[in-house]
């Protein structure tokens, strides 16, 4: 049995205690949280479950083999490496960090003491995407034209009221690094760094310290191409979420409604109309397939057992925080050209 414990109980921890709850291999063994009320909901009806106020006490559990951490990214490090140095693995909620010197430094603290990482981007495990990086991994895109994301979200002043670190520099960053990371991920996964950036970012509409919209062209090392808008000023709901890949050989675009989950368009030179069309609507009877929560976790308990590394390491969640810091880099230095 795989003891979980979950240091912060905000919204995402409720999506973590939900997937333990249906691992026969894992149990929550404890939470911690400053607030007392908000740990008392999250744990609910549960059971034997250990609730620390104080961080260092949890890590001082000897019970507790995985550490979950759900609080503000800018935390992230700090709690990281303070429970790589008591033995613990570690699952970190997006992004890994806020720089690259501090997920460096998660990573290295990891190694040193040799437990396991894993970076929650949960949408690599959507049926839709799953089927892409197949067919991505068989070559049968051929050479890549473009890829372009769009995340076209609305994070109203209601949400960034609810918390004082939201939408700061030093705790949250901006559209990119919070709602846009997991596009980043999808784009680091199939495509690696980008050698060459060109950005325009803005704070359009929200009181915060960051930006509310982003847009981004990218070259990659092979010569392909990268478009990239993400926003959270989107009136008066979120939009669309999409990933479109364009290939020598194949097209598809992986989108249709808030969140990307379903095949709008899918052709391949190596595949019949008709084969395209079965695959298209066995994906999207059910879009949204088991929580990717759980398939992170599930692959954090196996990696444990079988002593592997996980499936999205910290390598994985750097690259994405990467491109995001690239991304910052290149659109401040478009500024100061225009000052």
């Amino acid at each position: 049995m795989i003891r979980f414990g979950i240091a912060g109980c905000g919204h995402i921890a409720s999506k973590h205690i939900a997937a333990i709850a249906m691992l026969d291999e894992a149990k929550l063994h404890a939470v911690c949280d400053k607030d007392e009320e908000r740990m008392q909901k999250a744990v609910g009806s549960l059971i034997d479950v250990q609730m620390y106020s104080n961080y260092s006490e949890m890590l001082r559990d000897e019970e507790i083999d995985v550490v979950i951490i759900c609080t503000p990214s800018g935390l992230h490090s700090q709690m990281a490496i303070a429970a790589a140095h008591t033995g613990k693995h570690i699952v970190v909620e997006k992004p890994i960090a806020l720089t690259l010197e501090d997920a460096d430094a998660i990573i290295k603290a990891c190694h040193e003491n040799r437990v396991k990482l894993a970076v929650v981007h949960p949408n690599r495990y959507r049926p839709a995407m799953l089927e892409l990086k197949r067919m991505w991994d068989e070559g049968r895109f051929g050479r890549i034209s473009h890829v372009s994301v769009l995340v076209r979200w609305n994070r109203d002043d209601r949400y960034f009221g609810s918390a004082d670190w939201r939408g700061t520099k030093e705790m949250d960053g901006g559209v990119l690094m919070n709602q846009g990371i997991h596009a980043m991920d999808l784009i680091a996964w199939l495509l690696g760094d980008a050698t060459e950036v060109r950005a325009m970012t803005a704070r359009r509409f929200r009181q915060i310290e960051t930006e509310d919209v982003a847009i981004a062209s990218l070259r990659f090392k092979d010569g392909a191409l990268g478009s990239v808008e993400v926003s959270s000023t989107v009136y008066p709901k979120s939009l669309e979420e999409q990933i479109a890949i364009f290939g020598e050989f194949g097209t598809v675009v992986i989108g249709g409604g808030p969140t990307a989950h379903r095949i709008v368009e899918w052709k391949f030179e190596s595949m019949t109309d008709e084969e395209s069309l079965q695959l298209q609507e066995r994906v999207n009877v059910e879009p949204y397939g088991e929580s990717g929560h759980l398939s992170i976790l599930r692959d954090m308990v196996q990696a444990i057992k079988r002593d592997e590394r996980p499936s999205i390491q910290g390598e994985d969640g750097r690259s994405a925080l990467k491109l995001v810091l690239d991304i910052y880099t290149a659109a401040e230095q478009e500024l100061r050209q225009l000052i």
